[in-house]
């Protein structure tokens, strides 16, 4: 007799922006931009800003326990916490502990991921596999970024770009044929310099000469990032879709990392699919890293725009540099 499989899948999902916006109008105010050329390149008119005295694991807080109420579950039945992020309260204890600890999840294994931008993606992936294999029935991912603290505010290049925020997602055992039925994940190192935060870690400590040159802050070779994604965005959904034995015709939605109008454009071309069939939020919050991608499914779920049995493709890229994608069957029912 063989064992059945287990099926992985989201039971719910939450999302948490912090109440203040800057919209491009006040960025012309303290940098030489304008409305008009942020939005022509990437899309974005406004994006959220956390408080200086609010982390990350605050905004992750309220997003979490969204999530876990539309999956009708309570924090001590959280077998396990995956906190993707590249802005962690603190280097040490990992955001993830620190979560449990709010949450009260005391039956919760919990550790950090960093893919950067493809972070819930991957984190999603590790998840399901611990499902799957009979190991854990409930896991809690989170991405979630405050961004607005490893900007330089006088780089016009950079500081338009992103902004904070939080979303997650409860996955657990689903109905059999629905839940996640492929993922891809992949690396490019070598493109490591092209998006990088130079004073971060060991290779470079922080030093009071290293924070006058501003090497703390995000660095940047945009026209590399850009011709990277523009690419990889749509590729890597493709060979999600063949592992899923699936071909594009299949796909109702896809939730695009929201790095730039144009790249998400790009992709749903590459994938034949119209733009009303893309979750896009890009305009109101910018790029949240990690959060993007469960912030705008969260939304998209709470809007009942999925229903029961949909294909939805997640793909997103980032620092490092990675990519990833995954096809859902949505479990949920509206």
């Amino acid at each position: 007799m063989t064992e059945r499989r287990i099926n992985a899948g989201i039971l719910g999902t939450g999302h948490y922006l912090p109440p203040h916006i800057l919209t491009n109008e006040e960025l012309a105010q303290r940098v030489d931009t304008s409305d008009e050329w942020i939005t022509s390149r990437t899309g974005i008119h406004a994006r959220r800003i956390a408080a200086a005295d609010v982390p990350a694991t605050a905004l992750a807080e309220p997003a979490a326990r969204m999530a876990l109420a539309d999956a009708g579950i309570e924090a001590d039945a959280i077998d396990l916490i995956i906190f993707a992020t590249l802005t962690p309260d603190r280097v040490i204890p990992a955001a993830a502990c620190e979560l449990q600890r709010r949450l009260g999840a005391v039956h919760a294994a919990a550790f950090d991921l960093s893919a950067a931008c493809s972070g819930f993606v991957y984190a999603a992936a590790v998840a399901c596999q611990f499902i799957e294999a009979g190991i854990y029935r409930h896991v809690l991912v989170i991405g979630a970024e405050e961004l607005s603290k490893v900007v330089d505010w006088q780089d016009r290049g950079t500081c338009v770009l992103f902004g904070d925020g939080a979303g997650a997602a409860v996955f657990g055992p689903v109905s059999a044929g629905l839940g996640a039925l492929a993922f891809d994940l992949g690396a490019d190192g070598s493109q490591g310099e092209a998006l990088t935060i130079p004073a971060s870690g060991s290779l470079h400590p922080v030093t009071e000469e290293r924070l006058r040159a501003g090497e703390n802050f995000i660095h940047m070779d945009g026209k590399a990032v850009f011709r990277f994604a523009v690419t990889v965005m749509g590729k890597t959904v493709e060979t999600s879709l063949a592992r899923a034995g699936l071909t594009k015709d299949a796909l109702d939605w896809l939730v695009p990392h929201q790095a730039n109008i144009r790249i998400i454009e790009a992709a749903a071309k590459r994938l034949g699919l119209p733009l009303a069939r893309v979750i896009i939020n890009i305009e109101n919050y910018g790029n949240m890293s990690a959060a993007s991608i469960p912030v705008a499914l969260s939304e998209a779920a709470h809007a009942h725009r999925f229903r029961r049995g949909d294909h939805i493709a997640l793909a997103g890229f980032g620092a490092g540099l990675t990519w990833a994608s995954c096809i859902l069957r949505w479990a949920k029912e509206d």
